[in-house]
């Protein structure tokens, strides 16, 4: 990030693109320019780059190469894996699809527009899924079981294995959306059937994700686009090849430094947390186990959209996830976990990655507790 402007804290709607991701991007665009599509031999090069960007791909979630489909993004993956099934879930007289209530809107309207059958599996205060719930709810003609790894607004991670297990149990498909879990948490596929990447959030160039999908279950996903035969006529249109080996560096370097990155994060964010809450008054929503850069908090007598607005030049955070900024309504995501009315209205999401520096926290919490102090002294004068 550049040394003026305000401090970057809104990872989770967007990790700023990794220095060195950005090196391999621009000289991806010198070496790749062609499509990996066609037949000649410049082709042929680019063909060969997007299939070890695949791999590195997988090589992130120990998925095999040939599991990895490419996309522009989480939400088209999402889009993929729910309707792509529609047809082959139907016919098994499996059409019920669970998704938990939080999932990102891209779940929430993709269940909703390709499935006839949608019911939303609800959350603990702490924002974990309700296994035995959802195990009770499994009990039906229920197909297809998409909840994130972890929460786009809370960071709450879920209990995936677990999750897998009784899903599995019930004979249904497990879906994940791992766009804020991905190159922060270690990720099994082999827990899960389907799940979805996105570059973006993890230091990679915006404009490009991936599915993973099962060997076994490629044959009954359909396209939800149709055009030509790329992606093994699952995904049709010609794959930006700078784009794919970005986006695979991207996952090497999430890979190789993850465990690091984790403890320093983390570090980092509980000592912002801990300035924070020196200012009394203050909620964290969600439980404790969240993503490592994650914080959602509620300061008393605080609108979190005047906080935002008054932190606009110093530090750069959000009331929620970046693709709900233009709603009115007030978060479902603390409304599945039982936070409502003002502490809801006063929710703000900080969120730190791998960017973020011991100066920025330390600033951004001066500039946060001034903000928080100032908003609550004038609410009284106006009281």
């Amino acid at each position: 990030m550049p040394n003026q402007g305000p401090i970057y804290f809104d990872h989770q709607a967007h990790a700023p693109i990794d220095p060195r991701v950005a090196d391999r991007l621009a000289s991806a665009f010198r070496e790749y320019d062609a499509n990996p599509h066609s037949a000649h031999q410049p082709g042929d090069i680019a063909r060969r780059a997007v299939e070890e960007a695949r791999l590195q791909v997988g090589e992130l979630i120990g998925a095999e190469s040939a599991e990895i489909l490419f996309t522009s993004g989480a939400t088209e993956s999402n889009n993929l894996a729910i309707g792509g099934l529609r047809d082959w879930l139907a016919a098994s007289h499996f059409p019920r699809v669970l998704v938990s209530a939080g999932e990102h809107p891209s779940v929430m309207a993709a269940a909703a527009a390709f499935s006839a059958s949608v019911e939303t599996v609800p959350l603990l205060s702490s924002g974990v899924v309700d296994l035995g719930q959802l195990e009770r709810m499994l009990g039906g003609a229920a197909g297809l079981v998409s909840i994130a790894a972890a929460n786009h607004e809370i960071g709450t991670i879920q209990p995936i294995a677990e999750i897998s297990r009784i899903t599995r149990s019930a004979g249904a498909l497990f879906h994940s959306d791992l766009a804020q879990a991905a190159g922060k948490l270690p990720i099994d596929a082999a827990l899960l059937d389907l799940a979805s990447i996105s570059s973006h959030k993890m230091c990679g160039p915006v404009g490009i994700g991936a599915l993973f999908i099962r060997r076994s279950l490629r044959r009954h996903l359909r396209p939800i686009l149709h055009g030509g035969g790329q992606e093994a006529n699952l995904r049709p249109g010609t794959l930006p090849a700078p784009l794919c080996v970005a986006f695979g560096e991207a996952c090497r370097f999430a890979r190789d430094e993850m465990g690091g990155e984790t403890d320093r994060v983390t570090r980092l964010r509980d000592g912002l947390l801990l300035r924070l809450t020196d200012l009394g008054g203050v909620s964290v929503n969600g439980g404790p186990a969240r993503l490592p850069g994650n914080i959602n908090i509620s300061f008393d007598g605080v609108d979190g959209e005047a906080l935002v607005l008054r932190l606009r030049p110093s530090v750069a955070l959000s009331t929620g996830s970046a693709c709900t900024s233009a709603s009115l309504e007030p978060s479902h995501v603390l409304a599945a976990i039982g936070v409502t009315g003002e502490r809801a209205e006063g929710a703000v999401r900080i969120s730190l990655g791998r960017s973020t520096t011991p100066e920025e926290v330390l600033a951004a919490g001066d500039a946060i507790a001034e903000a928080v102090t100032t908003l609550r002294s004038t609410r009284r004068r106006v009281a």
